[in-house]
């Protein structure tokens, strides 16, 4: 993507001030998307994204620009640009030894991304539309989306690193809407990996098209949930988004480096019950989340959050790394070129325990069963958290009961972990997008299914 002579000259001209790093993120970038509405193709779109991005750091001092003119020229002056913002004096010479850095690639991808699958996925789209939408009479829309993109990064930096990698996604949503008067409610599936077309070849498109209508088709003719301090079972697979968002945010550099998380300063201290053991795993096969090196060029790794209730780590990135003292885990990340990274999550689980789904449930007297989470919000810093449940049913004597629309789980993130009283031991992921700081990333949500003792749940029914 570029010469090493070339990014030799613009890490140099990085330098020219007193800066004491500086880093070249190179990306070439293709990706396509296709769009089906109630079994009709409404869009197909392609593109191709090309820029540099340049990082300058003066021991906590960041700064970062980026361009999509990759001619010598204009990447020297990005360059000096950048550094001009760094106040010191000249940094004199730089000699660079720049190694090509090797690693294994974990992700085989058997077939890659292009324009000729278009046809293929259209049919498989149209699979999807038809099992979907002949679920139920109340289903009354259905959409169906495919996406791809293969993305070819450089990453080069003056303590010497230089490494190339290839990053490919594919993933299928699946959406359905039921009708049932002046009812609505919607379900959703959309899995996705690190691979190629093979993964969309692979999938069982049919189960996850039912699963988005049956979510749609139980949840319109569902009463509305009961509010209150309830027991509530979350489901496993991407029931994991409550963890990822109430306390993975809170467990990145980003906001534990200022002291703004409910974690900072907390490594050794128990934060969760003992029944929790919490990870953040990069380089899983495969995996949504997964990558071989991360947007700093650092090697992906296992990184044990929580082990057994006692934390014991973040999530930390190169600025991170220098703010806090601790070296990095190989989780810098950022959406594209034009963003600096930013510690981030990859594929993010709470671990198996000894229970099943079914001695939870049984366990149970009454409560709340979120089979199925959807959106919502947290505020990093307390841990506070809103999320909404897209498929939730009531626990009646240790059976599921009847279904409830409408349900909210509403509670502090740090407070949860410790009232986690039953973990099951049917571990499964999730797919997601992740948006924060450094945008939008793929992520996986995992857990076992789990029960939280008692929580907020906001519904439309007192108890």
């Amino acid at each position: 993507m570029l010469q090493e002579r070339l990014i030799v000259n613009v890490l140099t001209a990085a330098l020219e001030t007193s800066a004491d790093f500086a880093e070249i993120f190179a990306e070439d970038k293709t990706s396509g998307r296709l769009e089906m509405v109630g079994g009709v193709l409404e869009s197909s779109l392609s593109g191709r994204d090309y820029g540099v991005g340049i990082r300058i750091l003066k021991g906590n001092f960041s700064v970062y620009a980026y361009t999509n003119d990759s001619s010598e020229h204009n990447l020297i002056a990005t360059a000096r640009s950048a550094a001009a913002a760094i106040r010191g004096s000249a940094a004199g010479s730089a000699v660079m030894d720049l190694r090509r850095a090797d690693f294994d690639n974990r992700h085989a991808v058997e077939i890659m991304p292009d324009s000729s699958q278009k046809k293929r996925k259209i049919e498989l789209m149209r699979r999807a539309h038809s099992t979907a939408a002949g679920y139920a009479s109340t289903i009354a829309q259905t959409k169906i989306h495919s996406t791809n993109q293969l993305q070819n990064v450089l990453i080069a930096n003056t303590e010497g690193l230089l490494v190339q990698d290839t990053r490919v996604y594919t993933r299928l949503g699946i959406s359905a809407v039921a009708e049932d008067g002046d009812q609505k409610q919607s379900g959703f599936s959309g899995p996705g990996a690190y691979a190629g077309h093979e993964f969309l070849e692979g999938l069982d498109i049919e189960e996850h098209a039912r699963t988005a209508s049956r979510i749609a088709v139980t949840m319109v003719k569902a009463g509305f949930a009961p509010s209150g301090r309830l027991p509530v079972i979350i489901d496993n697979g991407f029931g994991g988004v409550l963890f990822h968002e109430a306390c993975g945010h809170g467990l990145e550099s980003t906001a534990v480096a200022p002291g703004s998380s409910v974690f900072a300063g907390k490594i050794g201290e128990r934060v969760a019950s003992p029944l929790v053991t919490a990870v953040d795993d990069g380089t899983i096969a495969n995996a949504w989340g997964s990558l071989n090196i991360d947007d700093e060029g650092a090697k992906t790794q296992r990184n044990v959050l929580i082990e057994n209730g006692i934390l014991k780590g973040y999530l930390i990135d190169l600025m991170g790394s220098r703010r806090m003292g601790m070296p990095s885990t190989g989780s810098g990340r950022r959406q594209s070129y034009k963003f600096a990274p930013a510690s981030r999550m990859n594929n993010t689980f709470i671990c198996n325990g000894t229970s099943t789904r079914e001695e939870i449930i049984a366990n149970t007297e009454y409560g709340i069963y979120a089979k199925s989470m959807g959106g919502g919000s947290v505020n990093t810093a307390t841990s506070d958290f809103n999320f909404a449940v897209q498929e939730a049913y009531i626990i009646r004597n240790g059976k599921i009961a009847e279904p409830v629309k409408g349900a909210t789980l509403i509670g502090k993130g740090i407070d949860c972990l410790s009232k986690i009283d039953m973990v099951g031991n049917n571990l499964e992921h999730g797919q997601g997008m992740c948006g924060s700081v450094s945008g939008s990333l793929p992520v996986n949500c995992g857990q076992p299914t789990i029960r939280i003792s008692e929580m907020t749940v906001g519904g439309r029914k007192g108890e």
